[in-house]
C-alpha cells in the first residue's frame, strides 16, 4: 500500500489516473491527505481555515461518481488547499486579515469555481499575509507560514501557505495568486514551480477588496503552484479562459494547448539573461546558481545572451501604483483602517499611511510610466523569445528578518528589496514562471524566473518543461515533509 507521504508527493496527473483506474478511491486519498494535514500544518502554518468534514463529504460523493461510471473531471477527487484571498461559498474568507476572521463568503470566485467544477476537493484555505500585501506570510490570525526546507525561514508570500503545502508533499497542486510576484516568490523560496499567466488570461469578477487598478497591473492573477510542469500546465488550462461573469476584460482567444506545448522544447529560441535587471542588489550566490541554470538552455538548443535589460525606476512606479490603487482605492480597506486599525498588521497600516500622501498628479505620472514600461518590454520581445533572471535576490531568510543589505548594497524598500525581479511583469502583464534552479550553500532553494511575450504561456511552459527534463527537481524533498 502506498504511504501517505508517497501519495502526497505523487503528481496530480498520476493521482487522477489512479482514481480513474480505481487504484485508489477519492475517500482513501482525502483520508490520507487529512492525516498529512494533521502532521504538517502545526509545523508549517499552512492553513488559516480547515474544512475536513466538508472535504470528506465531497470525497464520498466523488467516490460514488467513480463507482457509477460517471464522466470524471481532470481533478476528480484530488485534494486541493486553496489560498484564502479567494472566496469559497459558505466558508470563512479572511483575506489573511484579523478584521475578517468571522467573514463568510457568499459565493465562489470564478477561478475557485473552475477548480471545483474540474472535480477537485477543497480541503481548506491556505495562509496568506493581510490582504495578500506582503512577500512573506505573516498575519495576526495565527502562526506564520514556514519553509519546509528550514522552518525558521519564510516560504515567501503572498501564497506562502500554498508553497509550503506543495513543497512539503501535503499536496501536488495548490492555487496561488500573483499581484507582484505572489506565485513566483513563494515558488522560488520553497523550491517548487509556479506560473503567472498573461494579464486577462484568467477571468475574475470584481469583489469588495479589489478594484479596476488591480486589473491594470494583473493583480492577484490566479495560478498554480506545483512540483511538476505538467501539473502546472493542466491546472493553468483549468484556470484560463473568458467568462461572461467577469467584470474585467479577459482574453477571448481559445485557451492554448498548454500540455501539448510541453514537448516543444527550446531549440532555435533566442533567450536573454539578466543577472540583476538594471543593477538591483542581488546575492552573488543567487546569481551563480541562476546563471548556471540559464546556461543549461544553450545545451538544449537555444541561444542565450546576457542582455542589458533594465527599465528605469520601475520599483517606485510599481509600489506607488500598488499602494494607491490597492489600498487607498479600496473602500473596504479604508473602512477597516478607520475603524479597525488596532487589528491590522503594521505593514498594511503603513501602506495606508503612504497612500494618503499621494496626489492625483503623481498618479497621472505613474500611469504614463506604465505605458512606457509596456513599450520597453514589448520591444525586447520583438528581438527575444524569453527573458531569464533570478526569481529573487536572496534565498529564504528568517521569518520577520527581511534583508536591508543585499550583495553589499542597501535595498530601496526593506519589505520588498528581496524581490526586485517579479513585479515589473505585473505592470506589463507578461506571463512569468519560477522554476527551481538549485540550492544555496545552506541548502535553501533558488529560483530561475522565465518570462515570455504576451499570450505566450506556451513558450514559458515549453522552456520550463525542457529545463525540468534536463535538471529534474521533483524528487528533492525537504526535511519537513
Amino acid at each position: 500500500m502506498t504511504s501517505d507521504r508517497e501519495l502526497g508527493f505523487t503528481p496530480t496527473y498520476r493521482l487522477r489516473e489512479m482514481i480513474g483506474s480505481k487504484e485508489i478511491s477519492p475517500v482513501e486519498l482525502i483520508e490520507s491527505h487529512l492525516r498529512r494535514v494533521d502532521e504538517l500544518d502545526p509545523k508549517l502554518g499552512i492553513f488559516i481555515t480547515r474544512i475536513s468534514d466538508q472535504a470528506m463529504d465531497a470525497a464520498r460523493d466523488a467516490e460514488a461518481a467513480v463507482m457509477r461510471g460517471d464522466e470524471l473531471g481532470p481533478l476528480h477527487g484530488i485534494p486541493v488547499p486553496y489560498k484564502d484571498t479567494e472566496p469559497m461559498a459558505d466558508v470563512v474568507w479572511t483575506h489573511g486579515s484579523l478584521t475578517y476572521k468571522d467573514n463568510i463568503a457568499e459565493a465562489d470566485s470564478i477561478p475557485l469555481a473552475r477548480v471545483k467544477a474540474a472535480g477537485a476537493i477543497i480541503t481548506g484555505k491556505t495562509n496568506t499575509p493581510e490582504n495578500g500585501f506582503a512577500g512573506t506570510t505573516e498575519n495576526r490570525l495565527g502562526p506564520p507560514a514556514r519553509n519546509p526546507w528550514n522552518p525558521d525561514k519564510t516560504p515567501g508570500g503572498s501564497s506562502g501557505g500554498a508553497s509550503a503545502a506543495v513543497a512539503s508533499g501535503l499536496t501536488s497542486f495548490a492555487p496561488g495568486g500573483d499581484g507582484g510576484g505572489s506565485i513566483r516568490i513563494p515558488a522560488a523560496f520553497a523550491g517548487v514551480y509556479g506560473i503567472k499567466a498573461t494579464q486577462g488570461r484568467v477571468a475574475r469578477a470584481a469583489n469588495p477588496t479589489r478594484n479596476a487598478g488591480c486589473n491594470i497591473m494583473n493583480n492577484a492573477t490566479s495560478g498554480p503552484l506545483t512540483r511538476t510542469v505538467r501539473d502546472a500546465a493542466e491546472a493553468l488550462a483549468i484556470f484560463s479562459g473568458h467568462d461572461p461573469r467577469s467584470e474585467y476584460e479577459t482574453i477571448t482567444d481559445d485557451v492554448p494547448d498548454y500540455v501539448g506545448a510541453l514537448a516543444n522544447g527550446v531549440k532555435g529560441l533566442r533567450i536573454g539573461w539578466t543577472p540583476d535587471m538594471g543593477g538591483n542588489p542581488v546575492d552573488p550566490e543567487v546569481v551563480q546558481v541562476a546563471e548556471s541554470a540559464a546556461k543549461a538552455f544553450e545545451d538544449l538548443g537555444a541561444t542565450v545572451e546576457t542582455v542589458d535589460f533594465g527599465p528605469s525606476n520601475y520599483e517606485e512606479v510599481f509600489w506607488t501604483f500598488f499602494d494607491y490603487f490597492t489600498v487607498k482605492g479600496l473602500d473596504a480597506a479604508r473602512e477597516d483602517y478607520d475603524n479597525h486599525r488596532d487589528e491590522m498588521t503594521d505593514y498594511f497600516g503603513e501602506y495606508m499611511d503612504y497612500a494618503d500622501t499621494l496626489s492625483a498628479e503623481r498618479m497621472w505620472n505613474i500611469f504614463s510610466n506604465i505605458g512606457a514600461y509596456r513599450k520597453y518590454v514589448n520591444e525586447y520581445f520583438g528581438k527575444y523569445d524569453l527573458l531569464l533572471s533570478p526569481t529573487l535576490a536572496v534565498p529564504a531568510f528568517d521569518i520577520g528578518d527581511e534583508p536591508d543589505v543585499i550583495g553589499g548594497k542597501k535595498v530601496p524598500h526593506r519589505l520588498w528589496g528581496f524581490t526586485p525581479f517579479t513585479y515589473l511583469f505585473n505592470l506589463t502583464g507578461n506571463p512569468g514562471a519560477s522554476a527551481p534552479a538549485g540550492f544555496s550553500s545552506e541548502g535553501l532553494p533558488i529560483g530561475l524566473q522565465i518570462v515570455g511575450d504576451m499570450k505566450y504561456e506556451v513558450t514559458v511552459l515549453a522552456a520550463s518543461a525542457a529545463f525540468e527534463d534536463a535538471r529534474p527537481w521533483a524528487d528533492k524533498r525537504p526535511p519537513v515533509s
